[in-house]
């Protein structure tokens, strides 16, 4: 589904700069790629370099620290003797040794510029998957980006709004308060006195995306080449679902219809607020919107002075993320601490809505039932629910993935569900993807990277924060939903059109069954 711009505040006539070098869309990334010249080359080799690098280092780190290993072939020794002298040489523990590649990674993205700290923010939420000492490192890209010359952002805000700053504004800093990878934000104040924030998007940025986006897709149709190097991951969809988000991210225009919906969304909430557009001083590369006060959610000695605790904060995140997925459909894709906020009044913002999620009404039918099923400890429902959200190809014996699937979940089943973690779940199902050729649909990669974002700022605000125990019972409020809108449907239809056939009874008990449950559930946490 496409956000379009308001309708009811349409940005002033002649605002939009018609620059199109610069506000064409980067190319398709589908067909073949057009010719890079020496200087595609030169930095897909920059590319390759420090992403082989990087490779090594886990590689070698994993293989000097355990056996479990497996390497084939006679330079199997000479592989050993380089990990264990390079990685335990003056006698540097495992947890210093990350901290050095992490600190080593991060540098390089910062120099590979924008595109490259796009894909360091998205894979430093990737607890999973990446040794710890990666993930606090890399999330530092989120604060540490450093800012555009200042002049240059006064001369993109007056070219984009077409008058200098002072005659817009009564005042603007001289300073960003803020420095993210396409952009940074300035505190500013409008002649009626309203306090804003003003994003400015970096000079040549659709340039330097559009151009990285041609070579990383060269080095994708290099990597099908080798199906065996890395099983299990789509890479040309996840490149594909990166290409059309960042493009996205891109028209600030875009960003401020997607706050639009948003808002829309939460209209009835009294605990969500989102700030208001400025729709006369926004344009695909300036974007002005209110100004909001508080704290970040992990601010817990702020939060405190509110009377507001962690686990209040935790249970109200979850309950905006499941009417996002389970209900609305579309998603804000990026609640990091620096997206959220909690005002004076304990209202929840949330901020930067450039990057955004859509979930169809199928998906989000088998997302509920693929959720009950794991509740229920029913590993043939998820032998289902993995063909069907494409996990495994249908064609699959299903008799002989049952026992894989029942491994896995083993561990789990048997824990009480206060016991579980999404994010401990997510990494065991990493090792089977991997080991039994399952693939990870592209659609995927935003949902579950929001999914560990949640938790990761639920475990830093409340040790004792468990996602999928605080999701049940809006999930089940959901699932409830659906399912009396179905049969509602289906009532009115024979009703109304006079068609043969009967209710299903067994469904009709199944639903006072979930309202009796939820009733329970509302009861005993009252």
């Amino acid at each position: 589904m496409e956000v379009e711009r308001s309708k009811t505040n349409p940005p002033a006539a002649g605002r939009i700069d018609p620059d199109l070098k610069d506000h064409a869309p980067a190319p398709p990334l589908s067909g073949r790629p057009a010719q890079l010249g020496l200087r595609g080359w030169l930095r897909s080799l920059e590319i390759i370099m420090v992403a082989s690098l990087f490779g090594l280092h886990l590689y070698l780190d994993l293989l000097a620290s355990t056996d479990r290993v497996k390497v084939r072939g006679w330079f199997r020794p000479l592989l050993r003797l380089v990990a264990t002298r390079f990685f335990e040489q003056k006698g540097k523990k495992k947890e210093e040794r990350q901290r050095w590649q992490a600190v080593w990674l991060k540098k390089r993205l910062l120099r590979l510029g924008p595109t490259f700290i796009k894909i360091g923010q998205a894979i430093a939420t990737r607890a999973d998957l990446l040794p710890l000492a990666y993930v606090k490192e890399l999330s530092k890209l989120l604060d540490e980006v450093p800012p555009f010359d200042h002049a240059q952002a006064m001369s993109i805000l007056e070219h984009e709004l077409g008058a200098p700053a002072g005659k817009l504004f009564s005042s603007i800093g001289s300073r960003p308060i803020a420095a993210a990878s396409l952009g940074q934000v300035y505190f500013a104040t409008l002649p009626g006195g309203e306090e804003v924030a003003v994003k400015i998007q970096r000079p040549r940025l659709r340039e330097i995306i559009a151009f990285d986006l041609r070579i990383l897709k060269r080095i994708v149709r290099a990597l099908h080449r080798y199906p065996k190097l890395f099983r299990g991951v789509d890479w040309s969809g996840v490149l594909d679902e990166f290409a059309s988000t960042i493009i996205e991210e891109m028209d600030y225009v875009k960003e401020a219809g997607h706050a639009e919906q948003f808002r829309e969304q939460f209209k009835s909430w009294n605990e969500v607020h989102v700030p208001r557009i400025y729709w006369d001083l926004v344009t695909p590369r300036v974007l002005t919107m209110e100004f909001i006060h508080g704290w970040k959610v992990t601010d817990l000695d702020h939060l405190s002075r509110i009377h507001m605790s962690g686990a209040q904060v935790n249970r109200l995140l979850a309950r905006t993320y499941l009417k996002q997925m389970l209900e609305d459909g579309f998603f804000h894709a990026d609640p990091h601490p620096g997206n959220l906020r909690v005002m004076p009044d304990g209202r929840l913002a949330f901020f930067d809505f450039g990057m955004a999620g859509r979930i169809d009404a199928e998906l989000q039918g088998r997302m509920i039932d693929a959720f009950f099923h794991i509740l229920n400890r029913d590993v043939e429902g998820l032998v289902e629910d993995l063909i069907g959200l494409g996990f495994i190809s249908g064609n699959v014996d299903r008799r002989s993935i049952r026992p894989i699937v029942q491994q896995v979940f083993r561990s789990y089943l048997g824990l009480k569900l206060s016991e579980i973690r999404f994010k401990e779940l997510t990494y065991e199902l990493a090792d089977v993807v991997y080991e039994y050729h399952f693939r990870v649909p592209a659609r995927f990669t935003y949902m579950i990277r929001t999914l560990l974002e949640l938790e990761g700022i639920g475990v830093a605000i409340d040790p004792d924060f468990k996602f999928v125990e605080t999701a049940r019972p809006f999930a089940r409020s959901f699932l409830f939903k659906r399912e009396a809108r179905n049969l509602g449907n289906a009532l009115v239809e024979k009703l109304l059109h006079g068609k043969d056939g009967t209710i299903d009874l067994r469904q009709i008990l199944y639903l006072a069954r979930t309202a009796g449950r939820m009733l329970m559930e509302r009861v005993s946490n009252s």
